[in-house]
């Protein structure tokens, strides 16, 4: 402040001046400064009072003191003032708000500062929050879902035979290699314009939908191709904020981590397309029946059109009064063209190429198929494939389950049609369950093996693989009967009679080879000797008498004649010269699987073994081809979408000599032409063949071939519904008064090759060169004039062969108290519990009990089919 405006000190007094003063002094509850004299008496310097000086020097006062009072004392210059100056300073606030310069609701208005600021803090806090999730957030694994396929299954010439497999749903994964441009194209176009452009998001979709579901509106998509990807392949399909918001953090991370390419495949191969079928192979096959590859830029615009929702868009109709196959189709049809214009609009196909496909008018698809079929053949061709595929490869079950897999099989398509209506035919003509009760519960069982390559190229395993489950083209425990014998043959060719004296005199096992000229005693009920001479006696001590077909005597026969008209006597008796164990040997070399063979007993030879009915057929294309065997085999290959997985490569193994498998086949063929298997003959081809029946007339077989085919026909009765099953008894089936081979299973067989052969080079039999010596058994002698046999007839009707006897044997039959499946249940081996068991030796096959499953010939009993025993355990 001037000084010229500062008033000079008052003297201390009385009077008005002195009055004028005290009146300024501070209210009560102030305390003033103090004076020190109030007479005016004189003061010493030291003791003075300095009178304020104004408002300047009243704010340096306050600012001295701390501002400990609300107003510092004032000086004569005013109150007003002196109050305004001695106010204490505010302390600053980081966020003035509420804003301290305003008075009433003015104080919560915020600043324009204010507003700005909030705003980028809160923009900020989102960054800051997405960043964080985006940190912590993983990729989760493809569903379980997403990853299980189908498996699909071709016939040899490579055409699709059926999907099935690998779970509920109809899926097979392709590369994106394999799925044309044109579907690329389509979907892209019509789905997701921006999609090698966006970062895998579309905010403002999300947000709407999320806004809409949470207001309890309908559920909304508004994804795009990698939204929907993540939510196919990694999330479940709830149309919640919870999976939205989940969908949109993993799809920003899918779309920053993984290629665009591998994306736009894991949806194509995920999406569900109608019809049962997930991604676009699948879809493919439904809608146009070919594979992806193929598809067309039309029909790959009508498949995305679909995407949009197939029960809409499918033109057979959909469920719902707005889905008639009406409305379907329109609306198919102008998505499919707003589809190709939109690929013309975004630049992914000229207006030119659109032209053409719009004159080329709606590519409509074909009618709706099952999806997965194993109904008829097919379900035994499926398993027998995979059992193949799991007992020979690398794949796994669990593997195979998951699905994914091609697999190209050997069975003909047209084969296997022909074998299944000859067995209808045969079942149709002959057979009538409400008519005779006995024409229940009969089964047969084929297959059908490609000599020199072991290729399975039809097999029938029963009437449908939906209703009956066992493959009756596979191990059944069914015995073969006399179809064995052949193997004797080739033991006895190959390896020769024993020497008689050989082990007596403890040298060398001197051995003949027998020639098919060799003659042996063909009566009935023969005691059966031992390769020593001696008779040969059971653990009881029992003598065996051999049975023959209809207790016939048939003297002094030659085994030519004896396989002709499947006697028995001579066969038992030489597998006792030559040694059971030779003849295992010979079965196995032929391509029998030794867990299908019987237990070492003298009726061995003649056929209680089961073998399956594909192990029998490859054993017979031994003989086909010339001694040379491979084991029958029903995959060629196997592929995944990483490429081949598995290729089998069949080995071609010595077998039996080729001289010995010709001679065999020459004494079959005699079979055919002039025996029991007449019924089997083809007109101007030659045939070679044997029948088989058992002992109770509880099966029946015939097993044949010619140079470029090998099958084999079983017929027997089991109840596969029963809780306890047994082998049935076949009297009467048919109306006829027993089966034998030579009836419905030739027929079969002759029916069956007679088409599957139809075209094909008629090729003969290499001609066999003399073998072995000349042989005489079991007390037969060289004699000028031998016992005479039998001429046959040229029909089977009237043959003597193959039935058996009018008075079937009552000896219990151990599979009358046990399942046919049961591998513990075994038959006697030929004996019967009776005192005078060892006076009935079997029939035709040799034992006195019902077909039982076989043992491995090493003591141990369990069987197994050629991919699979009963229990499902792994062979071959």
């Amino acid at each position: 402040m001037s000084e010229h405006r500062r008033k000079p000190p008052q003297p201390q007094g009385g009077g008005r001046a002195a009055a004028r003063r005290g009146a300024q002094q501070p209210p009560s509850g102030r305390r003033a400064a103090p004076q020190r004299g109030a007479t005016g008496s004189a003061a010493g310097p030291a003791g003075d009072q300095r009178p304020y000086g104004g408002r300047a020097e009243a704010r340096r006062a306050a600012q001295r003191t701390g501002g400990g009072r609300r107003r510092a004392a004032v000086g004569h210059d005013g109150g007003g003032r002196g109050r305004a100056a001695a106010r204490e300073p505010q302390q600053k606030r980081l966020i003035d708000y509420p804003r301290s310069d305003r008075y009433g609701p003015r104080r919560w208005v915020p600043s324009w500062k204010q507003v700005i600021g909030s705003c980028i803090g809160f923009f900020g806090l989102i960054v800051l929050a997405a960043g964080v999730a985006l940190a912590w957030v993983d990729v989760p694994n493809l569903n379980d879902a997403a990853k299980t396929q189908k498996n699909v299954y071709y016939w040899s010439n490579d055409k699709r035979m059926a999907v099935a497999g690998g779970g509920d749903l109809n899926r097979q994964i392709v590369p994106i290699a394999k799925i044309p441009k044109s579907m690329q194209s389509a979907v892209i176009s019509a789905e997701n314009a921006t999609f090698y452009e966006d970062s895998g998001v579309d905010p403002v979709g999300i947000a709407r939908a999320v806004v809409n579901m949470a207001m309890g509106g309908s559920t909304q998509s508004g994804s795009t191709i990698t939204q929907q990807y993540v939510k196919n392949a990694m999330l479940s399909q709830d149309q919640t904020v919870k999976r939205k918001l989940s969908e949109l953090f993993i799809s920003i991370k899918v779309g920053a981590t993984k290629d665009k390419n591998e994306i736009l495949e894991g949806y194509l191969n995920t999406a569900y397309y109608g019809r049962g079928a997930y991604g676009i192979q699948a879809a493919a096959q439904a809608y146009y029946d070919k594979d992806c590859e193929d598809l067309n830029a039309s029909e790959s615009a009508f498949l995305s059109a679909v995407l949009n929702g197939p029960n809409l868009y499918d033109p057979v109709g959909g469920e719902g009064p707005t889905a008639t196959a009406a409305l379907n189709t329109d609306r198919a049809q102008k998505r499919w063209e707003w589809t190709l214009n939109r690929e013309v609009e975004v630049g992914r196909m000229s207006a030119t190429e659109r032209d053409k496909w719009v004159k080329q008018r709606f590519p409509m698809p074909e009618k709706p198929k099952p999806a997965t079929d194993r109904a008829g053949q097919k379900g035994y061709l499926i398993n027998l494939a995979d059992n193949f595929v799991v007992a020979n490869s690398k794949i796994t079950k669990a593997q195979l389950d998951k699905g994914g897999y091609e697999i190209h099989t050997t069975f003909d398509q047209k084969k296997v049609g022909q074998l299944e209506a000859a067995v209808k035919k045969v079942t149709k003509e002959n057979l009538d369950p409400k008519q005779r009760k006995v024409d229940n519960h009969v089964q047969f069982g084929g297959a059908s093996v490609e000599p020199h390559t072991g290729k399975i190229v039809a097999i029938y395993g029963g009437k449908d693989a939906t209703e009956h489950f066992t493959n009756n083209a596979d191990y059944t425990g069914v015995q073969v009967g006399s179809t064995f014998k052949p193997f004797v043959l080739a033991a006895a060719m190959t390896d020769g009679k024993r020497d008689p004296k050989g082990e007596r005199q403890q040298g060398p096992d001197e051995r003949k080879l027998v020639s098919p000229a060799s003659i042996y005693d063909g009566d009935n009920k023969l005691t059966l000797k031992d390769y020593d001479g001696s008779v040969w006696l059971d653990e009881h001590n029992r003598e065996w008498h051999q049975k023959n077909d209809g207790n016939e005597d048939r003297g002094p026969i030659d085994l030519r004649k004896a396989m002709q008209f499947s006697v028995n006597t001579p066969y038992i008796q030489l597998g006792m010269d030559v040694g059971t164990d030779k003849v295992k040997e010979a079965a196995i070399r032929s391509g029998l699987n030794e867990d299908q063979l019987a237990s070492i007993t003298p009726s061995f030879s003649l056929g209680t073994s089961a073998p399956s009915a594909i192990r029998l057929a490859g054993a017979y294309s031994t003989f086909a081809a010339s001694g040379k065997q491979v084991d029958p085999y029903s995959v060629e290959y196997v592929e995944n979408k990483n490429g081949e997985a598995f290729r089998y490569k069949a080995k071609q193994k010595p077998g039996i000599t080729e001289n010995v498998a010709n001679n065999v086949t020459d004494v079959l063929k005699n079979v055919v032409e002039k025996g029991t298997g007449t019924s089997a003959r083809l007109p101007g081809r030659p045939v070679a063949g044997k029948t088989g029946t058992t002992d109770g007339n509880k099966s029946a077989w015939f097993a044949g071939y010619t140079r470029q085919l090998s099958t084999a026909i079983g017929m027997f009765r089991v109840n596969d519904q029963a809780k306890s099953q047994k082998f049935l008894e076949m009297y009467g089936v048919g109306g006829e008064k027993s089966i034998h081979g030579a009836s419905y299973p030739a027929e079969i067989w002759g029916d069956y090759m007679g088409k599957a052969m139809q075209g094909k080079r008629v090729m003969p039999f290499p001609k066999p060169e003399p073998i072995g010596e000349k042989i005489f058994g079991n007390g037969a002698s060289p004699s000028p004039t031998p016992t005479p046999s039998v001429t046959p007839s040229e029909t089977p009707s009237e043959s003597p062969s193959e039935s058996p006897s009018s008075t079937p044997s009552t000896s219990p039959s151990p599979t009358d108290s046990c399942s046919v499946f049961d591998p513990q249940c075994q038959t006697s081996g030929g004996t019967s519990d009776g005192a005078d068991a060892g006076a009935d030796g079997g029939t035709d096959s040799g034992s006195s009990g019902s077909p039982s499953p076989p043992g491995n010939g090493n003591g141990n009993p369990d069987g197994g089919g050629i991919f699979g025993g009963p229990t499902g355990t792994r062979r071959d």
